[in-house]
């Protein structure tokens, strides 16, 4: 049997955070997927993330009435992202199901995760929504282009499928919480070691209250994404460096064979024009040289791995296959 982690990370939880737990526990200690493999919810991890509510009050609560709930305090508000990852680093099972407070998502679709990973072998599946996010459209709209602005500066699709009701394999999870560094985006930690994920459908249920993010936390959260997302815009700044350095350079020839063969009325302007090219192409050169640098940097300071030892997928979670579901295909 599979045994299941369910990491709640806690900002605004007093008036769903009980429904939400509820339902999750449902599915313990013993479970079915829709195609038929045994699962059990053996703990919930609420991580509390200093809300300005009374969320404290309900984990205390829950965790006092079960025995499978067990808090994460920590010592301030340090955001979605690095609560989940401290849920991650406490969790003890072979898989980890992350999942948001407020009632959206429904526990009942970790079965179909479940039987998504295990069909396409693999160690990552995000729920992918058939209904859009009761969030209103131009928020909804926001968030696509956002992603589509995401994949097209990485290079990667992966963005396109992120979402915060997602599946890992446990050692994944937790080896993505021990090399993250601050302000690295979750689900780009978790691409450097998970390999090859899938998506597989799930159904949005209406929130239960308003959504804790502002304007000013929704930018903050994309621009995270953006900066965390690889270091190909450095790359592009490189490449235009030395692209410009040697245009400059051909343009200069240019204009000297001219000086000597036709020459050039207007006295010491092919002299400005030669130095501005040559001065201008040789800092465009420096600042791409410079950003190579950075970018090797930037791998090291998000915690980016140069390897990831795992165990044989045969030995582990992976191998205890049995006939599932089928995902929507590995990506």
């Amino acid at each position: 049997m599979h045994s299941v982690s369910v990491v709640v990370p806690v900002y605004r939880g007093e008036h769903t955070l009980e429904a939400t737990v509820a339902d999750v526990l449902r599915f313990g200690p013993e479970s079915l997927t829709p195609g038929g493999t045994a699962f059990g919810v053996t703990e919930i991890i609420l991580v509390h993330d200093n809300g300005p509510d009374r969320s404290d009050e309900v984990i205390r609560r829950l965790a006092a009435a079960y025995p499978s709930v067990r808090p994460i305090w920590l010592s301030t508000n340090f955001g979605q992202h690095a609560a989940t990852l401290a849920g991650m680093a406490a969790s003890t099972s072979d898989w980890v199901v992350t999942i948001d407070e407020d009632g959206q998502q429904d526990p009942a679709d970790i079965g179909g995760l479940l039987d998504a990973a295990l069909t396409e072998s693999v160690q990552l599946v995000y729920g992918h929504p058939l209904n859009p996010a009761p969030h209103g459209p131009l928020r909804n709209a926001a968030s696509h282009f956002s992603k589509f602005l995401i994949a097209q500066f990485s290079g990667s699709r992966r963005a396109l499928d992120f979402n915060s009701f997602r599946l890992v394999l446990g050692s994944v999870a937790r080896e993505a919480a021990k090399i993250a560094g601050p302000g690295v985006y979750l689900d780009v930690a978790l691409g450097w070691i998970s390999g090859p994920y899938t998506t597989t459908g799930i159904s949005l249920r209406g929130e239960q209250r308003a959504s804790g993010y502002s304007l000013r936390s929704l930018l903050s959260h994309f621009w995270r994404l953006v900066i965390t997302s690889g270091t190909r815009m450095l790359r592009l700044v490189s490449i235009a460096g030395v692209a410009f350095a040697i245009i400059g350079v051909l343009f200069a020839l240019w204009i000297v064979i001219v000086k000597i063969f036709f020459g050039i009325d207007s006295q010491g302007w092919a002299s400005i024009i030669v130095i501005m090219l040559l001065s201008s192409g040789g800092i465009l050169f420096v600042l791409g040289v410079i950003a190579e640098y950075i970018g090797a940097n930037v791998n090291k300071a998000m915690g980016k791995p140069l390897y990831f030892v795992t165990t044989d997928r045969a030995d582990g979670p992976l191998g205890l296959r049995e006939k599932g579901s089928t995902g929507n295909g590995s990506r």
